[in-house]
């Protein structure tokens, strides 16, 4: 999938890894800087559409500290020398993984993270703007990305689906109340973008969720 949103704007969602995990470049074409939000695993893929478009990663944003969306971290800064972002309640996650789960998923450890945020911050990549919302209850520093038209949801909100909450860390209290207070009161055609193809379609819109995901009733 691919989206040209206003001026310059590039969004690329990618399916990668064995856990249908989308990866996405959000790239300023104006400026040639790009975010890559959960590189987790092909990088190679990820970079070379990139380079495709024209854009130099400054940021590796992961939107929770899990094994799954983390795996990409040491081959893309490595490559690309991109700082890698972090909620600051996920932070100790990316270079606390055990070693026996990163056998089990074929990962990398990841390298610390180069700057953390919290709720109302943003991250930038040329003339793109992200705005941290804070949703934890997936992983305490779980975090939705979101610019004017868009959502970043991570394993928040998927489409017909919510993130599940009995790993370590995970809260169904705390989960409901982030996506009602942060997700559901955004614009209802803004697209939601997951962090995993789980639904039956590969985005939504918080309209469509509010009215149909079973999960949210």
């Amino acid at each position: 999938m691919e989206k040209q949103g206003k001026a310059g704007l590039l969004i690329r969602q990618l399916q990668v890894g064995r856990m249908a995990i989308f990866a996405y470049i959000v790239g300023d074409k104006n400026s040639g800087e790009a975010l890559l939000i959960d590189p987790a695993a092909e990088t190679d893929r990820i970079l070379a559409e990139c380079a495709k478009n024209g854009l130099s990663v400054k940021y590796i944003v992961n939107t929770h500290g899990h094994v799954d969306h983390i795996s990409g971290n040491a081959d893309v800064k490595q490559k690309t020398g991109a700082g890698i972002v972090v909620h600051e309640k996920d932070a100790d996650m990316l270079t606390s993984t055990p070693g026996m789960i990163l056998k089990m998923f074929g990962a990398k450890a990841s390298p610390p993270a180069d700057l953390t945020v919290k709720d109302g911050d943003s991250i930038s990549a040329g003339g793109i703007s992200l705005q941290v919302l804070h949703t934890p209850g997936h992983t305490p520093g779980g975090m939705c990305l979101y610019t004017p038209g868009y959502v970043f949801t991570g394993d928040t909100l998927f489409v017909g689906g919510v993130g599940r909450t009995d790993l370590p860390g995970g809260s169904w209290r705390v989960l409901s109340d982030s996506i009602r207070t942060k997700l559901l009161v955004l614009p209802e055609t803004t697209v939601v973008l997951p962090g995993h193809n789980y639904g039956y379609s590969a985005q939504s819109t918080i309209g469509k969720e509010k009215a149909g995901n079973q999960f949210l009733k």
